[in-house]
């Protein structure tokens, strides 16, 4: 009998950690989503324009990188951001932008304005590197992209994986130097096929059941719990919560502005 009171006491402890981790924290944003007036009501309508991040091309000689966030549109943006990639060479006259997308073939470059809207949300800057750390990076981010695995039509998935943070993910693990951690609202981004990896900024390891499930534990990551493609946790190393929905909140995370140029009007 007393066994069975502590089973019983385990499982409600559990339902009451999945309540408050996971339930409460999305259902919350669930409300708040719903209760704005200023999101898109279909893609056509939707604003793609820049959101004037970075300088006009001209205005940054040397090499820079981007990643950027921005939440999704209608309902699924109760859960989700999507993330994209931004380059360009010391010198070179435009930015290159890669993502991964849902229809046809899924890697696309330069598809939309490097800083641009997602679905009329605002990017938000989630790794950003100039000048010779950007430099070195920017030739194995090109060969990064071209070796993603899931790049012919059909292989797109937008839950569990892969998909577009999936492909981000990928490009951060391919290159060990730019480590950064993707927003916890980045679904998708810990799908993979392998039980057990290096966490995207490969300063930790990462348990995933294909994105349906896992734990990562990283300098960069923190610790977080993957439940369904939600995630919670918790970042020590710069101060936040992780919560569903909501994303991080707290400090930005490590390497978001600490060489951010400054942005002026594009032209």
């Amino acid at each position: 009998m007393l066994v069975l009171l502590a089973c019983l006491r385990l499982v409600l402890s559990a339902i009451l950690a999945l309540l408050l981790l996971f339930l409460v924290p999305l259902a919350a944003h669930a409300l708040w989503w719903w209760s704005r007036d200023d999101k898109a009501p279909d893609w056509a309508t939707a604003d793609w324009s820049s959101a004037r991040l970075l300088p006009p091309a001209a205005a940054a000689p040397g090499a820079v990188v981007r990643i950027y966030a921005a939440r999704v549109g209608r309902w699924r943006g109760i859960f989700a951001h999507h993330t994209w990639v931004v380059i360009k060479e010391a010198g070179a006259p435009r930015y290159t932008r890669f993502d991964v997308v849902g229809w046809g073939l899924p890697v696309r470059q330069d598809a939309y304005p490097a800083d641009g809207r997602w679905f009329g949300n605002p990017p938000q800057v989630v790794l950003a590197l100039d000048g010779e750390e950007a430099a070195r990076a920017v030739p194995k981010i090109r060969a990064a992209v071209a070796t993603y695995p899931y790049r012919a039509a059909g292989t797109y998935s937008a839950w569990p994986g892969p998909n577009s943070n999936t492909f981000v993910a990928h490009l951060l693990r391919a290159v060990p130097a730019v480590q950064a951690a993707l927003p916890p609202t980045a679904l998708g981004k810990d799908f993979s096929e392998r039980i057990l990896a290096p966490t995207p900024s490969r300063t930790g390891i990462q348990l995933s059941l294909r994105g349906y499930a896992g734990l990562s534990v990283g300098l960069v990551e923190g610790i977080e719990i993957n439940l369904l493609g939600a995630v919670a946790g918790l970042d020590l190393r710069r101060p936040a919560l992780k919560l569903p929905g909501w994303g991080r909140v707290g400090m930005d995370p490590a390497g978001a502005t600490e060489t951010l140029i400054a942005p002026t009007p594009s032209t």
